[in-house]
């Protein structure tokens, strides 16, 4: 065994990712302070070719160096756009048939490990602030709240985390569905 290098790893041009077909995945991030996390969400959508990222509230946009430091050009590739409100945005994005998700703890969740998209559901993630998590208004407005399940002490987990995780099991079931 051996590491690959760059050469190997036939990284696609960046006209070629954007003209490629994306996973049905929209991901919402609504109040995030820190934009270190946005740029490591950004990295983890191009990873899994997520189709667009909202950025709403007071979460940071691109250009911006410190989103820069941990996207790593994500910004570049990943279709983006900022929506002041998130409410709004939601509403819109259900008249045009994406079933929408928070990520959070609620009394009544869908936990992560059980959730099963349909074939061709297109869904849209909504992730919070670190602090407060998502706005409490959106949790009458989406289709259900994703939880990960955690066997820890702490129940928490930091939002960019959070997010790989959901993307990727999403991802995951998404793409397994369509190959059977």
């Amino acid at each position: 065994m051996k590491k690959l290098s760059l050469a190997e790893l036939n990284r696609i041009s960046l006209d070629d990712f954007k003209s490629r077909k994306k996973t049905p995945l929209i991901v919402i991030l609504d109040d995030i302070r820190s934009m270190n996390n946005v740029g490591s969400i950004f990295r983890t959508a191009d990873a899994f070719a997520v189709e667009k990222i909202y950025l709403c509230g007071i979460t940071a946009t691109p250009p911006n160096k410190e989103i820069a430091k941990t996207a790593l050009g994500a910004t570049e590739s990943v279709e983006w756009e900022y929506e002041k409100e998130v409410l709004e945005l939601v509403g819109r994005l259900k008249t045009e048939g994406w079933k929408t998700y928070v990520v959070e703890q609620t009394s009544n969740p869908i936990f992560l490990d059980q959730f099963q998209p349909k074939t061709d559901d297109k869904i849209a993630i909504i992730l919070g602030n670190e602090v407060f998590g998502v706005n409490d208004q959106l949790l009458s407005a989406v289709d259900g709240a994703l939880e990960i399940p955690q066997y820890g002490t702490k129940h928490s987990l930091n939002v960019s985390i959070a997010c790989g995780i959901v993307i990727w099991e999403l991802f995951r079931k998404m793409t397994q569905s369509l190959n059977h």
